[in-house]
């Protein structure tokens, strides 16, 4: 039995741009393009018409850009939003997710990625789509994400080598997440933070340093072979996998190319599992949302070497496959709300 084909309007000034998007959309065999909007007014008009399953949206448009509709169009019908994004536009793309977006794409730079690779990333967002959490688009984002709330301590610079690591995965639905987690997470001379976020290797560092602003941790995207401190959290570069190494006097951050192996790019399990091999019990895992089951061989790893693992729970989560994945592997400690996470760290650490 088929599957019914999901709804998408098409959101974007370009005539160009919107004829390529079409053809993307529907040779993914997954879409129907049930409309076509030049820009944010119109594409409000349309959208108690044509209750649309996804929008694919430009940020940039005349008469009402991205942003605008963003602020309005969740009051008026609430539907999975994604970003079609130019390359330079990074910074953009976080403010749309603060403002309700649920994932982005780059917009393809080549005929050839046009051709061949646009389509295959489209048809991985629908699958997103199709899996999110139910009702998670009726539920704001954490005002912690849009008002930026000042550090839970002051920032503190320690410059000592670590005792303990909390190892954080995510993939869509993730930057709400780890800033939201982060910037109540408080900064602890003994703990580094290490993050495995999905996403392209052009943002990971906007990101990074989106979060430095806003977290008592300092926070930056990862280098290789620098020296991993501790009230300091490392973001691992997109399109490479963080894994940590020592050389008997610090921990030191390695950056490698993915294998043929990896699954999922930056790799949660490589990360989590090099940690557990060097700081065992010392090692804290959380599992954040996402698709898919990235973590759950690394949280193995982290259990078996003493560590702690945690998930969040499906009533926060956009997408609950990669918590419930480590769930359903028996590896998880506590199962928790975003808003209890960073509460629940750092009662962890004031302990140790």
């Amino acid at each position: 039995m088929s599957r019914r084909l999901l709804r998408v309007l098409v959101v974007d000034d370009s005539p160009l741009n919107r004829d390529e998007m079409v053809m993307s959309l529907q040779g993914t065999g997954d879409a129907e393009v049930v409309g076509i909007a030049a820009d944010g007014s119109e594409a409000l008009r349309m959208v108690t018409q044509l209750r649309p399953d996804v929008i694919t949206l430009d940020l940039e448009m005349p008469k009402m850009d991205g942003f605008s509709f963003l602020r309005l169009v969740q009051n008026v019908w609430p539907c999975p939003v994604i970003v079609i994004s130019s390359s330079n536009a990074d910074r953009s793309v976080f403010r749309a997710l603060e403002l309700g977006a649920l994932d982005f794409v780059s917009k393809p730079q080549t005929s050839a990625e046009r051709r061949t690779l646009f389509g295959s990333v489209m048809r991985e967002k629908l699958e997103v789509v199709r899996a999110l959490s139910p009702g998670v688009l009726s539920k704001p984002p954490p005002a912690e994400y849009v008002r930026h709330v000042t550090p839970a301590t002051p920032r503190k610079l320690s410059g000592s080598t670590p005792r303990h690591f909390i190892v954080m995965a995510a993939s869509t639905g993730g930057p709400t997440a780890l800033t939201t987690i982060l910037s109540r997470l408080n900064a602890d001379a003994q703990v580094a933070v290490l993050v495995a976020q999905h996403m392209p290797d052009t943002f990971t560092r906007t990101f990074a340093e989106r979060l430095d602003r806003h977290c008592a941790l300092e926070v930056s995207e990862a280098r290789a072979n620098q020296s991993i401190m501790g009230a300091a959290a490392l973001v691992c570069p997109g399109r490479r996998c963080l894994e940590v190494r020592s050389d008997g006097k610090q921990f030191l951050a390695e950056i490698r190319f993915p294998s043929s192996n990896d699954r999922y790019v930056p790799s949660a399990d490589r990360l989590f599992s090099s940690v557990a091999a060097l700081a065992g019990k010392n090692t804290i895992g959380v599992v954040l949302t996402g698709m898919g089951d990235d973590g759950m061989e690394g949280a193995r790893a982290i259990v078996a070497a003493g560590g702690t693992v945690i998930a969040e729970a499906p009533e926060t989560a956009v997408v609950y496959g990669m918590p419930q994945a480590a769930v359903r592997a028996g590896v998880v400690r506590r199962s928790l709300p975003l808003g209890d996470i960073a509460t629940y760290l750092n009662d962890l650490m004031a302990r140790n």
